[in-house]
C-alpha cells in the first residue's frame, strides 16, 4: 500500500472524530483499511516464508516446506 492511501486513512480518521464522515467516506474508510489490513498480511506471510527454524539439536526447518499438513500436530 502506497504512502498516499495510508495518508488518506489517516484523514479520514482524524475527519471521523471532529466532524464524522458521510456515508461515502465511511465505505471508502473500510475500503481502505481492508486494503491495508491485507497489505500487512501479505507482508507478514512473505517474512514468514524465508524463516528458517534451528532446532536445539542442530536441526534446520524451513517452514515454507512444512506449511502443509502440520495442523493437529
Amino acid at each position: 500500500m502506497d504512502e498516499k492511501k495510508i495518508g488518506r486513512i489517516n484523514e479520514l480518521y482524524h475527519k471521523s472524530k471532529e466532524e464524522g464522515l458521510t456515508d461515502e467516506e465511511k465505505k471508502e474508510q473500510q475500503a481502505l483499511r481492508q486494503e491495508y489490513i491485507a497489505s500487512v498480511r501479505n507482508n507478514i506471510r512473505s517474512q514468514l516464508d524465508h524463516v528458517t527454524v534451528v532446532n536445539p539439536d542442530g536441526t534446520k526447518v524451513d517452514l515454507r516446506k512444512g506449511k502443509k499438513g502440520r495442523a493437529g500436530k
